[in-house]
């Protein structure tokens, strides 16, 4: 691609949509420009076969031939090699609509109702007759049309990935003048081509000539990620059978990549328009490639009912089983759609052969959510499977509408020997240069030799690979490869509790604390709602309780402080029954919390079996590794609030040991509630690849002090003299 050409029709397209200011605002050119680019686009493609397609219409319509079969006639007229028709049987194109500048809105709208079906269900998707009618009343639609037609967008001139470009451009400053949130993005080429080049490395098959291999994206957008997959793999092999599936929410989006198809001569019934959380658009089908970036940090709140739903009533047999992460991200439920899309995978079995998977994801799904949750949970079922291949991290601000760090996840179900068992961690957050022009929050790029470094790296799967990075100006060598085993991902959470130790003593001042425990308060409150005289005389009795417990208190006075709960106990129930009243456990459980104070000196409380009661306030937990030797699954189901009665069976000795050589040195009276125990899995990433540096010398850093108060006392005396 000539990148002067490029950029000189970017600027061209640009200055026409300009042209629309006025009865339009800037956000709102793309409900012009994108669907007048497709529509210019056809109308060169169709250009050098209009006469004969005319000329067969004519005689087709004389002959009363059915439409099923004029489609395809008309189809062969324009093109006899495509296997998808694409005509226009209009008289009008580009040039001959100008001749007629009184009537041009509706030639327009004939023209457009002239092309082949499926050429005219993307422009209905795009709603274009309603701005032809707005673009004719504001007199701007001669200007437009005109503008265009000395644009040449044949393919012969365009190919179909500098269209992909001019596309993500134009809908890239579209977004920008809208002020599109950080998740509408579109994924940069050179991203793209590297995940291209690490879900294919290794996989000796797609280069096969002859073989049929499918590539699907559920969040396809305008179909960049499918087309740059494409051309990765014929590029190498021309003679591999490729079929690409794609799934878009977005009308304006999944029209851009239907044309993008239709031009291509592909199916564009391949690419559904559909939210994919809430419709699968290919429920059943299977595919061997499976790539994606689906939006970061997007909530899921619309699609909650639905994919709560299939979460829960099919389990592991909808797309959702392994568990739902937080509301406010649903990136990780992208992936187990993704998942449930592999084709399953037996070795040395040509009908189970397996899929391999690559999507970008922010840092949330690394580590986001606690032992035990949804997206921990998520992790756990991937790794403890042996899917999760290898996570490469990639630099900051690399893509157009957010700076943040993304990662790219290879997820497959059919890893060689020398893999299985393990995770490969790529730190390629240095593998970046700076952009001579910045694209919005864009302003690194992967250059094609560091795409090809990282592939090496991934290929050569070496643990402790070092590469010279760039680290604050200077050139250094850096692990950037790590091998870990699966078990090193999981850890247990377990619940440490310490004993209550409580002292009592009966004041005035702890004895008006009872004012504030609600059910010493309810005493004097009644729900008679409807008998005002039953509900006074219930208030009048409790009122009467209230201060014969105070009276019963007053006689512990003098007893001073209790270092013993049971001893107090005691002898509140001995002072009760002298003053004859009863006190209720719930009152009592009152009278407890107002008199007594936590105290380290005190006895240990006990409940009605003997055993210590656990103080919540000294309540910790502790997350241990998976010890070595660890076999994964562990012996605990996936989900929520599952037993874990066989993982802390098997495990018991592991936490014991935990417990003895970490905690009881320090507080020996901890004690573990092993029925809260859970399984945790996190990724993080970028602890493994710390690098610590020791600050400099103190004496470096005065010097530097020291030389910049001479510069600006030098300055100082410079202004003064």
């Amino acid at each position: 691609m000539n990148v002067q050409a490029h950029n000189d029709l970017k600027g061209d397209i640009w200055e026409i949509a300009k042209r629309l200011r006025g009865p339009y605002r800037p956000p709102q050119y793309r409900l012009v420009m994108l669907p007048m680019i497709v529509l210019r686009r056809l109308d060169c493609l169709l250009e050098p076969t209009k006469a004969a397609v005319l000329k067969q219409h004519a005689k087709l319509v004389a002959a009363n031939t059915p439409a099923n079969a004029m489609d395809r006639l008309l189809g062969r007229a324009a093109d006899p090699d495509r296997k998808h028709p694409l005509y226009n049987t209009s008289p009008f194109s580009f040039e001959r609509l100008l001749g007629d500048p009184e009537n041009i809105a509706p030639n327009l709208v004939s023209y457009i109702n002239s092309f082949s079906p499926t050429a005219r269900a993307i422009f209905e998707r795009f709603n274009f007759t309603d701005q032809i009618e707005k673009l004719d009343a504001s007199n701007r639609l001669f200007a437009i049309v005109k503008a265009m037609a000395g644009v040449d967008l044949h393919p012969d001139r365009i190919d179909n990935l500098q269209m992909g470009y001019l596309f993500e451009h134009l809908v890239m400053r579209f977004n920008e003048q809208a002020n599109e949130e950080a998740g509408d993005h579109f994924t940069p080429r050179e991203v793209i081509r590297l995940m291209a080049n690490l879900i294919y490395t290794g996989e000796h098959d797609v280069y096969t000539p002859g073989i049929f291999r499918t590539i699907y994206d559920p969040t396809c957008g305008t179909g960049g990620m499918l087309s740059e997959s494409e051309k990765f793999i014929l590029d190498q092999n021309e003679d591999a059978n490729l079929a690409l599936f794609g799934q878009e929410y977005n009308d304006e989006s999944w029209a851009i990549c239907c044309a993008d198809m239709l031009i291509k001569d592909e199916d564009t019934k391949s690419i559904v328009e559909a939210d994919t959380l809430t419709k699968d658009g290919f429920e059943g089908h299977r595919f061997h490639y499976l790539m994606a970036n689906p939006p970061f940090g997007v909530d899921w709140k619309d699609q909650k009912t639905v994919v709560e739903r299939e979460h829960r009533e099919m389990g592991f047999s909808g797309r959702f089983g392994a568990g739902l992460p937080a509301i406010n991200d649903g990136s990780l439920l992208f992936l187990q759609h993704m998942m449930s899309k592999m084709h399953p995978y037996k070795e040395g079995d040509e009908n189970a052969v397996g899929s391999k998977i690559a999507i970008v994801f922010n840092g949330s799904p690394l580590f986001s959510g606690d032992a035990g949750s949804g997206p921990s949970n998520i992790r756990r079922w991937i790794i403890e499977n042996d899917w999760l291949d290898a996570i490469v991290a990639l630099p900051d601000q690399l893509f157009y509408n957010t700076g943040i760090f993304t990662y790219v996840w290879l997820v497959t179900n059919r890893k060689p020997p020398e893999r299985r068992g393990t995770v490969q961690l790529i730190d390629g957050t240095r593998f970046s240069q700076r952009m001579k022009k910045s694209l919005n929050n864009k302003r690194n790029e992967i250059s094609e030799d560091q795409i090809r470094e990282l592939t090496r790296l991934y290929g050569d799967r070496r643990d402790g690979a070092t590469a010279e990075v760039r680290v604050n100006g200077h050139n250094e060598p850096r692990v950037v490869s790590l091998i870990f085993e699966n078990r090193e991902f999981g850890f247990l959470k377990v619940t440490v509790e310490r004993p209550l130790r409580m002292s009592f003593e009966v004041t005035e001042e702890r004895i008006a604390r009872l004012e504030d425990q609600s059910a010493f308060a309810n005493l004097a409150t009644s729900k008679k709602r409807k008998d005002d005289k039953a509900a006074a005389r219930e208030i009048e009795d409790g009122v009467a309780q209230q201060a014969a417990i105070r009276k019963v208190l007053a006689t512990l006075k003098a007893k001073g402080r209790y270092g013993d709960r049971e001893a107090f106990d005691v002898d509140l129930a001995r002072a009760a029954e002298r003053e004859d009243i009863k006190i209720a456990a719930p009152v009592k459980k009152a009278i407890f919390a107002a008199l007594g104070e936590r105290d380290a000196t005190a006895e240990i409380c006990r409940d009605g079996k003997g055993r210590a009661e656990p103080d919540s306030e000294l309540r910790d937990t502790e997350n241990i590794p998976l010890p070595e030797g660890t076999t994964l699954p562990l012996p605990m189901e996936f989900g929520p609030d599952k037993p874990n009665d066989k993982l802390v069976t098997a495990f018991r000795g592991a936490i014991d040991a935990h417990m003895a050589r970490e905690v009881h040195p320090h507080v020996p009276d901890a004690w573990v509630d092993y029925d809260k125990t859970k399984v945790g899995y996190e990724i993080p990433i970028n602890r493994h690849f710390y690098v610590y540096k020791p600050p400099r010398p103190l004496e470096d850093i005065e010097g530097d002090i020291t030389a910049l108060e001479d510069e600006i006392a030098g300055l100082l005396k410079g202004l003064v003299a």
